[in-house]
Order: structure tokens, then sequence, then C-alpha cells
């Protein structure tokens, strides 16, 4: 039986997924975007991300600019909510 007080996960999404976005959010913050992967990699560095973090930030296509984790999470195949009209 499922507990009716466990919060729900958002449609194209999974508990990993969430941990993970949050991971990144974390350690980039909110004053760094738009950003390109160098700039991510430095800031997260700065903030002691984990190792994960850091990897996963390696993992990003060089050249292209981010405009917040939600795109990040996008280019790192991270599962992200699905918009709803």
């Amino acid at each position: 039986m499922s507990d009716p007080h466990q919060a729900g996960t958002p449609a194209g999404t999974d508990p990993a997924d969430i941990e993970r976005r949050a991971q990144i959010a974390e350690a980039l913050g909110k004053e760094v975007w738009p950003a390109d992967r160098d700039t991510l990699i430095a800031k997260a560095q700065e903030s002691n991300a984990m190792d994960s973090v850091l990897s996963a930030l390696h993992r990003l296509p060089a050249g292209q600019t981010f405009e917040n984790v939600q795109e990040v999470s996008a280019a790192l195949g991270i599962g992200t909510e699905q918009q709803r009209f």
C-alpha cells in the first residue's frame, strides 16, 4: 500500500532525477546564469560540489550557453518535468 502523504513525482521524472538536479542546483546557485560549461564547472568547484556533480558537468557540450538548471538537466539527459498545456 502506498503512503498517501508521500510526495508525488512530476511526469517525466523519477526520484533519482530530482535528486541529481537538486545536487546540481545546490552546487551552482542562482547567480551564475547564463553560463557555459567551463563557467559551471568553475562555480561547482568553488562550491566544493560532489564528484558526481563535477563529473556530470564535464559531460556538458562545449560552446553552449545554459540559461538555468533545467537546460543543464536536459543536456545531461536527466528527466525534467513535462510542460502541461
